[in-house]
């Protein structure tokens, strides 16, 4: 049964479905050209190019079509349309085109066609005798000012066409010539405490322009900041935030710094690397390297480095540290510490790690310790 029903719900949708589209759509295309086609009263077909004498003679028409309107109140007689467009008065040749607009007129003249109601806020005349109150008497306002009824709108807008009518017949005026003033504008300008100004350079015309959009930019938060009043504290959280991790971050680079801090000067052990002069571990190494005894060459070239870097007191002279602690007494950021690493693990591969090592392991691990200051 509930299937059978769907089924002829979906048969009548197909069916009826295409009609009700069509409908729709005619319902839209009504809707959007009304509000078109009632525009086109107060807007002008286009522009004209006019000069005066027949500038004048439309404001002679026009004043004809204002009488013609008065008299008779009609939309006939106050058709919008008869305004005609919108005009460009050119006075004299080089100057540029007067725009002249009457869109007013148009509007005046369609309300003026419509009928006028009984008065200016469109309420009846009834009057109604309310009894007068015995206490709390209060002075009564004053009354609202009366808009102008339609004929009071009209007579000023003959007086409007008359005035531009007068306007257009009056002669252009000369133009004024300022040789005299121009003359004291120079001899000022030509004096010596002007001798030094020069033109807005680009780097402060920018500067200007940075500053006032900075203070557009504060002044659009602050207003954001008076109608949203999370938003201080949360800027005040972030600021304590970013002081917090700033304070963080310089003391772990304190605590990194004070490792490359210099030791005091101490006696070192006996058994200490500095103990023995960095010269003699590499003097030690060349001898091994001239009986090809290379792994026992890179050892005697690592300690040489080794007590090349405690003498110049990095740590305290200690022997008992393994070729790893060395590197952790090291920073990172040291730009010795790549070298070192390296330096160390052809030692610890060598030595410890009992491979075979060759005049090019040696050789390499040489320059690695002339990185280290060990020449």
């Amino acid at each position: 049964m509930i299937s059978a029903f769907f089924r002829a719900k979906l048969q009548t949708t197909r069916r009826y479905g295409p009609v009700a589209l069509a409908l729709l759509t005619a319902l839209l295309a009504a809707a959007c050209i009304a509000p078109a086609q009632s525009v086109t009263v107060t807007a002008a077909a286009d522009w004209r190019e006019v000069s005066a004498a027949e500038y004048r003679q439309h404001l002679d028409d026009l004043d004809t079509l204002v009488a013609a309107c008065r008299k008779e109140r009609s939309a006939e007689a106050c058709d919008p349309n008869r305004v005609g467009p919108d005009e460009h008065l050119r006075l004299n040749a080089p100057a540029e085109p007067r725009e002249i607009r009457y869109d007013w007129l148009r509007d005046l003249l369609d309300r003026a066609g419509k009928p006028e109601k009984t008065t200016p806020e469109g309420g009846n005349n009834t009057v109604v005798v309310k009894a007068a109150p015995v206490l709390d008497v209060k002075p009564a306002l004053p009354p609202k000012p009366r808009a102008p009824y339609l004929d009071e709108l009209l007579a000023q807008a003959h007086e409007r066409l008359l005035a531009d009518g007068q306007q257009a017949d009056a002669a252009p005026q000369a133009a004024a010539n300022h040789a005299s003033e121009r003359a004291t504008l120079k001899a000022i300008l030509a004096r010596r405490e002007f001798q030094g100004v020069s033109k807005v350079s680009a780097k402060d015309r920018f500067l200007e322009k940075l500053g006032n959009w900075l203070d557009r930019f504060f002044s659009r938060l602050t207003g954001f900041g008076e109608a949203a009043h999370w938003l201080g504290w949360l800027l005040l959280g972030l600021l304590i935030g970013g002081v917090c991790l700033g304070l963080v971050w310089l003391l772990v680079r304190i605590e990194r710094r004070a490792r490359l801090r210099l030791v005091p000067e101490t006696q070192p052990s006996a058994l200490a690397p500095s103990a023995r002069d960095w010269q003699l571990w590499l003097n030690d190494a060349r001898a091994m390297a001239a009986r090809e005894l290379w792994r026992e060459a890179i050892h005697f070239v690592y300690w040489a480095s080794i007590s090349r870097l405690e003498s110049r007191r990095l740590w305290p002279a200690d022997r008992t540290r393994t070729p790893r602690e060395y590197l952790a007494l090291l920073p990172s950021e040291d730009p010795r510490s790549s070298s070192l690493t390296a330096l160390t693990r052809s030692f610890e591969r060598t030595w410890y790690g009992g491979r075979a090592a060759a005049s090019a392991d040696f050789q390499a691990a040489l320059d690695l310790a002339v990185v280290l200051g060990v020449e």
